[in-house]
């Protein structure tokens, strides 16, 4: 059966909320399959898969292709599309056109905002509207130029504000909070404080959920971050098989004779 927002939002304090992203039909098939509960399409695909070195290239249409082809292979999970950067918040209308492009066109159920005090009015506005919003606050990549990759609310002023801004887009009508990269007690009181379930990254274990980028849980990445716990080892496994295929090839091993068809009557035409 299908999660929704609601379903997501009422394991706040009761039951875990797993999340991971995919950006492909295969990758979200297996990750359905596992039951995990919500799928995010990130802008971490400019990182992951696009060849980029931030998050920032991304562009509506690649993010709408991505999720697509998520939705179109997902049968259980919440599918989340991720905003790429400055396709939201510079203006009302055209931030609600996008986010709503992602629903209507690519066939997800929510979309993810990251958060400051520009995004509570348009939260709002798209709860109002029909397009759930699943908000992000402490270390936000689309700002790297700002605030680089260092972990956010490390003073009390920079915690005080992280918390008032979750309150803020709980109250605007966001159904969940994801929190990067923040110290696990500033994490803890977050939750503690809003209603909706926070989904760490980077930000501890006292979040209601969590949440990593695929490539980093299955082992696929050639880096990862401090935060991350690698729970397979997909990159050794896929050289392994691309060695052993071009070994095979070039040994005259594949193809074999189970790997081809003969026409018998085609023999002596030519």
């Amino acid at each position: 059966m299908r999660t929704t927002v609601r379903d997501v939002r009422e394991k706040a304090g009761d039951e875990p909320v797993t999340m991971l992203t995919a950006y492909d039909a295969v990758t979200a098939e297996i990750v359905d399959e596992q039951g995990v509960d919500v799928i995010l399409v990130g802008d971490s695909i400019g990182n992951t898969k696009l060849g980029h070195e931030s998050t920032l290239p991304v562009t509506v249409d690649e993010l709408a292709s991505a999720t697509a082809a998520v939705s179109r292979a997902t049968e259980d999970a919440l599918v989340v599309a991720d905003m790429p950067f400055l396709s939201y918040g510079h203006d009302e209308k055209e931030s609600i056109e996008n986010a709503g492009r992602m629903l209507k066109e690519a066939g997800a159920h929510a979309v993810k905002l990251e958060s400051g005090p520009h995004t509570v009015e348009l939260t709002e506005r798209m709860s109002q509207l029909g397009i759930p919003v699943m908000a992000h606050l402490g270390l936000t990549p689309q700002r790297v130029n700002q605030l680089g990759y260092a972990r956010q609310g490390t003073t009390e002023e920079a915690a005080a504000e992280m918390l008032d801004l979750a309150v803020a887009h709980e109250e605007a009508g966001a159904f969940s909070l994801v929190l990067e990269h923040v110290p696990a007690n500033v994490a803890r009181e977050v939750t503690a404080t809003v209603s909706m379930p926070t989904i760490g990254i980077g930000a501890g274990p006292h979040c209601d959920g969590q949440v990593l980028v695929v490539d980093d849980a299955v082992g696929l990445s050639s880096w990862t971050p401090s935060f991350v716990e690698e729970f397979g080892d997909v990159r050794a496994a896929m050289a392994d098989a691309v060695d052993a295929y071009r070994d095979a090839v070039e040994s005259g091993e594949f193809p074999a004779e189970e790997h081809s068809h003969v026409e018998d009557e085609l023999d002596g035409i030519y």
